[in-house]
């Protein structure tokens, strides 16, 4: 662990540009977690899809999603998960069924409650490529996973140089899977029912759905 942990600083101070880039970087993602933070309440609406050429897979859909705080209600592929601040539930119409289960405990877990901050941990960062999308100036973080062991080889996050909102996420994966996420409208601090985040499990029972507890 010394030897490494000499050998990345060597690598530092040997390239003050890329030390300069990453902490630029870094910096920008301070930003957009401060500005997230300050929100009360967050709605998204996005677009996602999944490609895998040599797997043939080439899949697109949209999904919504309303975060408060740790809570969140998620509309994704015909069902909906909802966090209440203690348990998951996830609601599938088409089975008529509903699964109860606790939070996951795992931090590598990338849930709806942190799809707008996960990067604060686990990642190297490096400044990217500055786009321009019909005068709105889009700048890429790529963050490198520091667990080597990790499924993913590296994330592109696309970033309003304005707002400091995230537009886009670009997940490419070690077997050559790439999943992108691209917001399509970004809502702050809107009016929410007091019982958005709440589950009504009679109202299930009575619509008779089958109410799995894990």
């Amino acid at each position: 662990m010394k030897k490494f942990s000499i050998l990345i600083l060597i690598f530092f101070v040997g390239n003050p540009v890329f030390a300069q880039e990453a902490a630029k970087a870094k910096a920008l993602l301070d930003e957009v977690y401060n500005k997230v933070q300050s929100y009360d309440n967050i709605e998204v609406n996005f677009k996602y899809t999944l490609e895998n050429k040599e797997a043939n897979i080439n899949q697109e859909t949209r999904g919504d999603v309303t975060l408060q705080g740790e809570k969140y209600l998620f509309n994704y592929l015909g069902s909906q998960q909802l966090f209440d601040g203690k348990k998951v539930y996830t609601i599938v119409p088409e089975n008529e069924e509903v699964t109860i289960e606790n939070k996951s405990d795992d931090e590598n877990t990338i849930t709806p409650s942190k799809l707008l901050t996960f990067y604060k941990k686990g990642y190297n960062y490096a400044w990217d490529i500055l786009q321009n999308l019909q005068g709105r100036k889009i700048q890429y973080v790529k963050l490198t996973p520091i667990d080597t062991h990790s499924e993913i080889s590296y994330i592109l996050l696309g970033i309003d140089a304005q707002t400091k909102h995230i537009y886009k996420l670009i997940e490419t994966g070690k077997n050559g899977t790439k999943t992108t996420i691209t917001v399509n409208s970004f809502k702050t601090d809107q009016p929410l029912s007091k019982t958005l985040f709440t589950f009504d499990e009679a109202k299930y029972k009575d619509e008779g759905y089958y109410i799995i507890r894990n």
